[in-house]
C-alpha cells in the first residue's frame, strides 16, 4: 500500500517496498527561543535556512510548524509554507493541532500534503477529517484518544483501527492514513521501545498501511541522542515503519536509516547508498 505525496512538481511515495521517508522536523519554533521570535518578528530567513540544510543532508520531506503563543498562527503558518515553495519544490508536512491553522496551510499549499495531525477523539476526528478530505491531502492518525496514550500496543492498535475506519467515512483512502504507533522517551520507561515496536509489526501485518512516527522523542532526556535515535530507527525500520519525523540533520540517523533500506531490500544494488557516499566524497576538499 502506497501513500503518494505532491509537492507543484515533485513526488514522494511511501510504501514498505520503497525507501524511508525522512521528513525533516527542523522548521518547529518549539524549544528554539530564538528561532520563535524571529518568526514573532515576521523575520522568516531561518525557515529557508532550515529548509536547505535538511535537504541537502538527506530530507525527502519537510514538516513546517508555527505554534508560536500570541500570534496569528493560521496568518504565520500559510507564510511559511508560501516561502518554502517559492524556495524549493519539496512535499511538506503541515503540523499544527489548530484547526485554522490546518486549512490556512492546506489552502496556501500546492500539492497533495501530509496532514500532522488527528488523534481518536471523536470531536478531533469530526473537526480535522472533514478538511484533510476535502483538501485531498493525506493524514497522520496518532494512536491515543480522550483516555490518553495506552499501555499496550493491543489498545493502541484498536484505536489505530477506528481512525483508519473513521477516515474512510470521509472518503479518506487508507493509503492516506499513516498510524503514529507513538515513540516514547525510553529514559523514562525502559519497555516503551518494545511496545512501540510490537505495535508497528502489528500494523504492518494486519492493516498494512503506512506509519510515521516523531523519532526524536525517544531519547528525550538521555545523553548522545543521535545514537539513540539511530538505533531505533533501525529497529523501526525492520518492523516496518515506512516513515518518521526526525532530525535530517543527524548524519548518524540519515545514514542508519538508509544503511536499513539496503539492507532491508529497499534500495535496489546499493545504488542509493553508493550515489550518498560518492557524493559525501565529491564534497570533500581535495
Amino acid at each position: 500500500m502506497d501513500t503518494v505525496l505532491q509537492s507543484r512538481s515533485k513526488t514522494v511515495t511511501i510504501g514498505i517496498d520503497k525507501p524511508f521517508c525522512i521528513i525533516g522536523e527542523r522548521i518547529n519554533p518549539t524549544g528554539r527561543k530564538a528561532f520563535a521570535l524571529e518568526l514573532r518578528a515576521g523575520n522568516l530567513d531561518q525557515v529557508i535556512e532550515d529548509a536547505d540544510s535538511q535537504i541537502a543532508m538527506g530530507a525527502d520531506m519537510l514538516d513546517v510548524n508555527a505554534g508560536i503563543p500570541l500570534v496569528d498562527e493560521a496568518e504565520l503558518l500559510a507564510q511559511m509554507i508560501h516561502l518554502i515553495q517559492e524556495h524549493n519544490d519539496f512535499p511538506l508536512c503541515i503540523d499544527s493541532s489548530v484547526i485554522e491553522a490546518l486549512e490556512a496551510g492546506l489552502d496556501a499549499y500546492e500539492g497533495k500534503a501530509l496532514v500532522n495531525s488527528v488523534t481518536g477523539e471523536d470531536d478531533r476526528l469530526e473537526a480535522i477529517l472533514p478538511i484533510v478530505a476535502k483538501h485531498g491531502a493525506a493524514v497522520i492518525g496518532l494512536a491515543n484518544d480522550e483516555t490518553g496514550i495506552p499501555e499496550t500496543a493491543e489498545q493502541r492498535f484498536v484505536i489505530a483501527k477506528k481512525i483508519i475506519s473513521v477516515a474512510g467515512d470521509y472518503g479518506i483512502p487508507p493509503e492516506d492514513v499513516l498510524i503514529d504507533p507513538l515513540a516514547m522517551p525510553v529514559g523514562a520507561d525502559p519497555s516503551v521501545v518494545r511496545i512501540t515496536l510490537q505495535l508497528i509489526a502489528m500494523i504492518r501485518d494486519e492493516l498494512g498501511v503506512n506509519m510515521c512516527l516523531g523519532a526524536s522523542n525517544v531519547s528525550f532526556g538521555l545523553p548522545e541522542r543521535h545514537t539513540l535515535n539511530a538505533s531505533f530507527l533501525a529497529m523501526a525500520s525492520a518492523h516496518g515503519l515506512t516513515s518518521a519525523i526526525m532530525n535530517a540533520l543527524s548524519e548518524e540517523c540519515v545514514r542508519s536509516v538508509r544503511a536499513s533500506d539496503l539492507m532491508l531490500g529497499r534500495d535496489e544494488w546499493g545504488a542509493n547508498w553508493i550515489a550518498a557516499h560518492r557524493a559525501r566524497q565529491a564534497a570533500v576538499p581535495s
